[in-house]
C-alpha cells in the first residue's frame, strides 16, 4: 500500500487533495487542481443527471494527463441515494484513481474499484465509524475533523489522528480547517499521508458557486459559522449571513432533519441550495484567486515550514543538557 500511495504522490507538488465540495466542485475544479499538482476531486451528485455525470467524467479524463496529479470521485453510499447503481457503473468505466465514500459503507464499491486497480477511502467522523469502514474493506480513511466545512466532524484533529493511528497504520487523509502550506506540513508531521482542503479552494474562479457566495466567503471569518444538523441531517458548518438571508432563525438551526438523499438533490425543497457552507479556515480566503494561485501560495508556505523544521529546536537539546543525558 505504501508503494501505491508513493506512486500517487510522485505526480503531486504537495501531499494535498482539493476536497470534494457539494454544489461547488465541477470538472474545471478537478482539472485545474490536477494540472496544478494537487489531487482534484468532486462529489458525483454535483452533476445533476447521470448523463451530465458521464459528460463530466469524459471531460476530466480527456483533460487530465498522465503527468498530472491523480483525481478522485466522492460517492454517497447511503441506502437512500437513488443514483448509486448508475454511478457505480460509471466509476467502473472511467476508473478514478481514488473513490471516496461518504455517508455509508465503502463495501458497496470496493469490489468494483479494486477490480480495475483503484483505491477506496472512507470519509469518517469518529473512531467508531473508522473501525466500521475498515471492517468493510476501506483501503484508507479520510478523517473529517472539527472545523471542516460542509459536513463536519466533532473531534479535534490531534487526538482524532492519534486514536486512529493506535489501530490503523494505513493511508490517512485529514481535513478540518487546513488552509496553509504550513498546516499541510503539520498534518504530514502528525502522520497523515494527505491534507484535505476544501474551504481554501471554495471561492476560486474554477468552482461553480455564485458571485454572491464568493463575496460572502471573502468577508467571513470562523466566528461567522453556525454548526447545525438542520440543513442536511448531518452536522455542517454554515455561513451565518446565508442562514439569515434564507430566513432561518438560530432556533431553526437547532433542529435535526432526517438524512435523505433520494430524488433530485439540485431541485429538492431543502435549504442546502440557499444556505452556504464553509470551514473554520474561511478567514484565510480574502480575495479572488485561481486554483493555480492557491497551490502556488500553499507551496511557498510548505517550503518555508520545511526549512523552519530543518533549523531544528533547542528544546530537546536543552533538556538533555539539563538532565545530564
Amino acid at each position: 500500500m505504501k508503494t501505491r500511495i508513493d506512486a500517487l504522490k510522485s505526480k503531486m507538488v504537495l501531499p494535498a487533495i482539493a476536497a470534494p465540495m457539494f454544489l461547488v466542485s465541477n470538472p474545471e475544479t478537478v482539472i485545474a487542481a490536477c494540472r496544478s499538482g494537487v489531487m482534484g476531486s468532486f462529489p458525483a451528485p454535483n452533476a445533476r443527471t447521470t448523463a451530465d455525470l458521464r459528460d463530466w467524467l469524459t471531460r476530466i479524463t480527456d483533460n487530465v494527463g498522465s503527468d498530472d496529479a491523480p483525481w478522485a470521485m466522492n460517492m454517497i453510499t447511503h441506502t437512500s441515494y437513488g443514483r448509486f447503481d448508475d454511478e457505480l457503473a460509471l466509476i467502473e468505466e472511467f476508473q478514478p484513481d481514488l473513490v471516496i465514500t461518504a455517508l455509508g459503507g465503502p463495501h458497496r464499491v470496493t469490489h468494483q474499484v479494486h477490480g480495475y486497480g483503484g483505491l477506496v477511502f472512507a470519509d469518517v467522523i469518529s473512531p467508531k465509524f473508522a473501525r466500521k469502514a475498515l471492517d468493510k474493506g476501506a483501503d484508507g480513511l479520510v478523517l473529517v475533523c472539527s472545523g471542516a466545512g460542509g459536513h463536519t466532524g466533532e473531534f479535534a484533529m490531534l487526538p482524532f489522528i492519534e486514536e486512529i493511528r493506535s489501530f490503523f497504520d494505513g493511508p490517512l487523509v485529514v481535513g478540518g480547517g487546513i488552509g496553509t502550506g504550513r498546516a499541510i506540513r503539520a498534518v504530514e508531521n502528525l502522520g497523515a499521508d494527505f491534507a484535505y482542503l476544501g474551504t481554501r479552494f471554495l471561492a476560486t474562479r474554477e468552482t461553480m458557486i455564485s458571485q454572491e457566495y464568493r463575496e460572502m466567503v471573502w468577508q467571513s471569518t470562523m466566528e461567522d459559522l453556525i454548526p447545525s444538523r438542520a440543513i442536511t441531517g448531518a452536522l455542517g458548518n454554515w455561513l451565518r449571513a446565508s442562514v439569515e438571508a434564507a430566513g432561518l432563525s438560530l432556533e431553526d438551526m437547532k433542529e435535526t432533519v432526517k438524512i435523505d438523499f433520494s430524488g433530485d438533490m439540485h431541485d429538492a425543497p431543502r435549504g442546502w441550495k440557499h444556505v452556504w457552507s464553509a470551514g473554520q479556515g474561511v478567514g484565510g480566503v480574502t480575495e479572488p484567486e485561481s486554483i493555480a494561485d492557491v497551490v502556488a501560495t500553499l507551496c511557498d508556505g510548505y517550503r518555508t515550514a520545511v526549512e523552519d523544521q530543518r533549523k531544528g529546536s533547542r528544546y530537546c537539546t536543552d533538556a538533555k543538557q539539563k538532565n545530564g543525558v
